[in-house]
């Protein structure tokens, strides 16, 4: 028979054909190893949101498994144990046809569960998806030629009690006619040869167990080094909660009728943008991790956790408007309206291009438009004020919830004195009680120059306050940020987060809300329901 790939001349495979197969089989099996070691060791990891989010067939049963916790506990424990078990049976080609056809399975329904199709409304987004096929259906794929080819016999352990139960030599050929095999494993190799070969996935598993061992022992040299790596925000432990750890929604409150959670998402990371001092790797970084699909399971998983709104730019319009298309969640968004531009010196649009900026974040669909700080602050300082209601009376006559934002509290002062009555107010606060604040010098660290003239001077204003950079970005610890803003006046906090922050800063929101607030603004935007 001409050769197929698999055949050559009526033989059966070489050895390096045979290697190549144990190959494949050993890195399916080290994969899903991982995927169910990682489930098993990260605390309460549940498959809840991916089912959750399924949209397509069997989307009914799925969410019902999902609401249900004593049955997503068993689906939790079959999905994490068949992992594992596939994985190692994978690796040392034991029960190979068993276990592919169980792989295979699960692989089915992740597929099902989220397909990457296009225009069906689906769900969570995820690396690897490429139109129809993804990384679920290349390895569904690969697994049905170990199926196939019986690839526990190649250096697995399969070979092995075939060949004590048959009586033959373990790598025998696929043919049925009993085709000569000896370019697989010669006659001379029979015995303890035989023994090691059939041996040859430890060493891969040995492997395994070293390089988690390996990663649970690292720690970088900033977590061992840096002075405030246990009081800053970045902690030397990354502690991800999951859903499952979510202690309760966020309580809610509204502007002009409208609700808002108390805790909103901020864009800011999710476009790439992050204040990051001298570390000017960052914001490469933070767009590299923000893809796509990323922001759009953190979107969702904010929804989950009760935040309702995210803060953003219009830079974010069409992925939020594809968001909402494919049904992937509904969260609404309040638009920042930045004007300023940065090149070379900073210089604001001509104000006719700026309010082309606001009414393209209208028809976006923002529930609401603010005139964003630095923009604000620089029509105040540059004698623009009648700009600012300007803007005020594009966002009002569409309809749409109007604010204005500061990094001065001069501005909010400036604003009140001309007679603007904005829907919400933006107003940076923090402390300056954080290492970078003590800079002689200004290095993008300080957000609210003046906390206890900003606190002073929005206690007397009867509008909602959208406190913001209420962790100065990044260098206070959210359980810190969050109480000193809500104690000293903020009736709603913006803050940017990664999906591996957001249950734990919830949690953090919903226990200071739940407790004592020593708080002498009334709260606005209605009462504080917790």
């Amino acid at each position: 028979m001409s050769s197929i790939g698999y055949r050559t001349s009526g033989r059966g495979f070489t050895g390096v054909q045979a290697g190549a197969i144990a190959l494949l089989r050993v890195a399916i099996g080290w994969h899903l190893l991982y995927e169910g070691v990682a489930k098993l060791r990260t605390p309460g990891w549940s498959a809840a949101g991916y089912l959750e989010a399924s949209r397509w067939l069997f989307a009914e049963q799925f969410h019902r498994i999902a609401s249900s916790p004593a049955v997503l506990r068993v689906v939790d424990s079959l999905n994490i144990w068949l992992l594992i078990i596939t994985g190692l049976g994978l690796t040392l080609g034991l029960l190979t046809r068993l276990w592919s056809v169980v792989a295979m399975l699960l692989l089915a329904l992740y597929w099902v569960a989220n397909p990457p199709l296009v225009g069906v409304g689906l769900t969570v987004p995820t690396e690897g998806g490429y139109l129809v096929v993804d990384k679920n259906a290349v390895e569904f794929f690969a697994l049905a030629l170990l199926l196939v080819f019986g690839a526990g016999r190649y250096f697995g352990v399969d070979g092995l009690v075939a060949s004590r139960r048959k009586r033959i030599k373990p790598a025998e050929s696929f043919a049925d006619n009993g085709s000569d095999v000896s370019e697989v494993l010669p006659e001379a190799a029979a015995g303890r040869r035989q023994l090691l070969a059939s041996l040859g996935g430890l060493p891969f598993l040995g492997a395994f167990a070293y390089a988690l061992f390996r990663k649970e022992q690292w720690k970088s040299y900033e977590v061992k080094n840096l002075v405030d790596a246990v009081t800053a925000a970045s902690s030397k432990t990354l502690d991800v909660a999951s859903l499952s750890q979510l202690k309760g929604k966020l309580p809610m409150g509204e502007i002009k009728g409208r609700p808002f959670s108390r805790l909103i998402l901020g864009g800011n990371l999710l476009s790439g943008y992050t204040h990051a001092r001298d570390l000017i790797y960052v914001s490469h970084l933070v767009k590299a991790y923000h893809t796509r699909d990323r922001i759009f399971a953190t979107l969702l998983l904010a929804e989950k956790c009760g935040v309702n709104t995210l803060l953003t730019n219009p830079i974010l319009c069409t992925l939020l408007d594809e968001y909402w298309k494919r049904n992937i969640g509904r969260i609404q968004f309040i638009s920042d309206c930045a004007g300023l531009v940065y090149k070379g010196r900073t210089r604001m649009l001509p104000f006719n291009e700026y309010l082309d900026r606001v009414q393209r974040a209208i028809d976006y669909g923002a529930c609401a438009c603010y005139i964003q700080g630095e923009s604000a602050d620089w029509f105040i300082r540059h004698g623009q004020t009648d700009n600012i209601g300007r803007t005020l009376d594009l966002i009002r006559k569409n309809n749409v919830i109007a604010g204005i934002g500061a990094h001065d509290v001069a501005t909010i002062k400036a604003c009140v004195q001309a007679g603007f009555e904005p829907d919400f107010w933006m107003k940076t606060l923090h402390h300056h009680n954080y290492w970078s604040a003590k800079h002689p010098q200004w290095h993008d660290n300080v957000f609210c120059k003046k906390p206890d003239e900003t606190i002073a001077f929005m206690r007397t204003l009867p509008q909602p306050w959208i406190g913001f950079k209420v962790l100065a970005a990044g260098a206070i610890r959210p359980d810190e940020g969050f109480r000193y803003a809500f104690e000293n006046g903020a009736d709603f906090l913006c803050v940017g987060m990664y999906d591996f922050q957001m249950v734990a800063d919830v949690n953090t929101a919903n226990e200071i809300l739940a407790g004592p607030i020593a708080r002498e603004r009334p709260w606005r935007g209605g009462p504080l329901v917790v």
